[in-house]
């Protein structure tokens, strides 16, 4: 359904390069929700425009639907949808508006394809003439997914669509795309948010331009192969210095209200030992997407 062979692109001038994307090569399979896990900056959004047919590859081939990127521009954009990341809908114009406008874009209307988006519309239906500009985040996402949902694509991406939206919203967004998948839609979403990763079918971790690990989310966790302890204290920046200068510890990092370690040699009682910390707690925890995350990183820098 989506096919990436060795994908690269380059931003700037000669003296003055960056590497966007770098040797990107993955395949996403009909009905899968696939994602797209990094940081801002890691190229997520690169890898959209170039696969939706906004930006040229400088190397490589890309297939959506089974037609190229370059070859095959109408094609693709008639078959897919595309939800960017910053709200791309027109503020002036109300609710309806701005669904029968993207509805005469693909030459349809929203009466023929209104099944399609029915669930997702009914939701913000009462406020369809309120203007977009004065929606809630969530009716703003609600309202950009409707748009680009009502020509019925096979192909959905997705870039950062739940930045900045309240956690409701986001769990309801999940819920819709997984009624999505079910219908078939193939899904291709990026988030920054860690914790969305578990909802993907399987995920590309990618830092730098760099593909860092494709897995099902239990996949990667099941590879994380090292023991994780967590750690708090009453001084918790004074205790993550400590744990960063310890020649017993190989990593260490802050996660919500503790410190995430992971020993280089020694045991939990060494480590406490060594450390000025009166009210220390320290347990050894099951390691999460960002812990691997944040490993995968680590050791792509020492390359």
């Amino acid at each position: 359904m989506i096919d990436l062979q060795h994908i690269s692109k380059t931003y700037g001038k000669k003296n003055s390069l960056v590497r966007a994307l770098d040797d990107i090569s993955f395949s996403v399979s009909k009905g899968e929700i696939f994602g797209l896990i990094g940081p801002d900056g890691a190229g997520k959004t690169s890898l959209f425009r170039i696969l939706t047919t906004l930006l040229l590859p400088d190397a490589g081939t890309a297939t959506v639907n089974g037609f190229d990127v370059i070859k095959d521009l109408k094609a693709i954009r008639q078959s897919v949808g595309y939800m960017p990341g910053r709200f791309s809908l027109y503020q002036d114009l109300t609710v309806e508006e701005n669904l029968n406008f993207f509805a005469t874009i693909f030459n349809t209307t929203v009466h023929a394809n209104y099944e399609h988006v029915k669930e997702i519309y009914s939701q913000i239906e009462p406020f369809r003439k309120r203007r977009a500009g004065k929606l809630s985040g969530g009716m703003k996402q609600k309202l950009a997914l409707c748009c680009a949902l009502i020509h019925k694509p096979t192909v959905l991406f997705l870039d950062e669509p739940t930045t900045g939206v309240d956690a409701v919203s986001r769990k309801e967004f999940w819920e819709i795309l997984g009624r999505l998948k079910a219908q078939g839609i193939t899904i291709l979403v990026s988030t920054p948010y860690m914790d969305e990763a578990a909802k993907c079918d399987r995920v590309a971790l990618i830092q730098g331009g760099k593909l860092l690990s494709i897995d099902t989310p239990a996949g990667i966790v099941k590879n994380f192969g090292k023991k994780l302890y967590a750690l708090k204290a009453d001084r918790m920046l004074p205790l993550l210095n400590e744990l960063k200068g310890s020649p017993l510890v190989a990593d260490a990092y802050p996660f919500g209200e503790f410190h995430h370690v992971v020993l280089k040699k020694g045991d939990p009682a060494e480590l406490a030992a060594s450390l000025n910390e009166e009210t220390l707690e320290i347990s050894e925890t099951e390691p999460m997407i960002e812990d691997c995350f944040m490993a995968l990183m680590k050791y792509d820098e020492r390359k």
